[in-house]
């Protein structure tokens, strides 16, 4: 499986976990979150192999994330509705995603990223 990079090309967060793969020679196939957005089935494998809470997938300093409310409707919702909530629009994903053979990271926190990417 090839490393895959998921992105929205104008978020800083995004500009500064791709510039450190290239800095650090990590071969990978980018994907635009928005024009590409994630699947329900890649959601729903990367969401178990990420082995993190489905909340922590939602991008919750997102405009779309606030103007849904989502706050509080997300406890009231089944994870197989977050998951076709979270497929329906890239924006209301935690980004970027990096998709590995050695598992998923959400957001980019470069320590957590040197310690699973390399």
């Amino acid at each position: 499986m090839k490393n895959t990079f998921i992105e929205y090309p104008k978020c800083s967060t995004c500009k500064k976990a791709k510039k450190w793969l290239e800095e650090n020679n990590i071969e990978f196939v980018d994907r635009n979150i928005v024009s590409e957005t994630p699947t329900i089935e890649e959601l729903t494998e990367w969401i178990k192999k990420s082995k993190q809470d489905i909340k922590r997938w939602f991008n919750t300093s997102g405009l779309k994330y606030k103007e849904l409310k989502l706050k509080e409707k997300l406890t009231d919702m089944s994870d197989k509705e977050k998951i076709e909530l979270l497929a329906s629009d890239g924006m209301l994903i935690k980004r970027p995603l990096f998709i590995s053979d050695k598992g998923v990271l959400i957001g980019f926190k470069e320590e957590e990223w040197k310690k699973d990417v390399k």
